[in-house]
């Protein structure tokens, strides 16, 4: 359940209480735009504020520490890319059905289409695995759309006053929605027994997991995902939805089913699988994530960095 605003701090409150009425203050200003021009509006405008929110020195500090090689002008391109798909991902969010209608309309290519269409067939559990990349619910609104119900498994948000409003938007694309903890892996482990499908996004550093390289250093990874598809029998397929070069419409990808081995070996199929398609499309992952924390120390930016930031 979402934390009790009573049982924070006055302070901590008011800050969550200004923040949450300042940023649905803007999505409800930025809803009076035709979404055709709302969504790379805003990805402009986050675009634009990267430098200053701090978001250019996360990319910079994670591409220094991962893709050394790349050149001051390529890792500048990536910084406007990073924030832009990040404001058009958070707006598309809250746009509703101008979004999922997007969503349907996308070609869904890949050779797990088939695993997941036998696996529906013959009433097999299914764990639909990606990352924070493109627009991952473009993917599981364009799956929900062609009658793949599915649950997913989110993270509750910091904030208790945005929280309540945050599960609302993405139950929208579609549910039962998970919340992250005890009792939400109660409901999803009842749903996989069922043959149900679920959606678990699994680039995220989480506390007890398990060192797996991603771009070639180690980042804290879950196993949860693999660990259930064998325990449960399920298909563990890698899903995206990747942003076309129009900024607005997507590509649903699912990429080959990942054998049943261990979880280590499957969560590192998992990690290379997401790789692969970021290394396709560097602009679209969230490289503002900390992915390697704390278990590396990141290269310090250089003086030229900093004005450029």
């Amino acid at each position: 359940m979402p934390l009790d605003p009573s049982q924070l701090s006055s302070k901590k409150r008011l800050s969550y209480f200004v923040g949450n009425l300042a940023l649905r203050g803007i999505l409800g200003l930025a809803g009076l735009v035709p979404y055709r021009w709302r969504v790379p509006m805003i990805g402009r405008l986050m675009s634009a504020l990267g430098p200053v929110a701090g978001l250019d020195r996360r990319v910079r500090e994670n591409l220094a520490l991962t893709c050394p090689e790349l050149s001051e002008p390529e890792v500048l391109k990536l910084c406007r890319e990073v924030s832009n798909n990040a404001g058009r991902t958070i707006t598309e969010l809250y746009a509703g059905d101008a979004f999922i209608d997007r969503a349907k309309a996308a070609p869904i290519t890949g050779p797990g289409l088939n695993a997941l269409e036998e696996a529906r067939a013959a009433g097999r559990p299914v764990i639909l695995v990606t990352g924070h990349f493109g627009n991952y619910d473009a993917a599981r609104a364009g799956l929900i759309a062609r009658g793949f119900s599915m649950g997913a498994l989110y993270r509750r948000m910091a904030n208790p006053y945005f929280n309540k409003h945050y599960v609302s938007t993405i139950s929208h694309i579609g549910t039962p929605m998970f919340e992250q903890g005890k009792r939400g892996m109660i409901e999803m482990v009842r749903h996989l027994k069922k043959g149900g499908i679920i959606a678990i996004v699994a680039d995220l550093h989480v506390h007890g997991g398990e060192l797996i390289d991603f771009f070639g250093k180690p980042a804290v990874t879950s196993t949860v995902p693999a660990e259930l598809a064998l325990k449960y029998g399920a298909a563990l397929i890698p899903v995206y939805g990747i942003r076309q070069d129009n900024g607005l419409d997507f590509e649903i990808l699912l990429n080959n089913e990942i054998p049943a081995t261990d979880p280590i070996t499957m969560t590192k199929a998992i990690c290379d699988d997401l790789e692969s398609v970021v290394r396709r499309h560097m602009g679209q992952w969230f490289w503002i994530h900390r992915r390697w924390k704390p278990y590396v120390s990141f290269p310090k930016p250089s003086p030229s960095d900093g004005k450029q930031n």
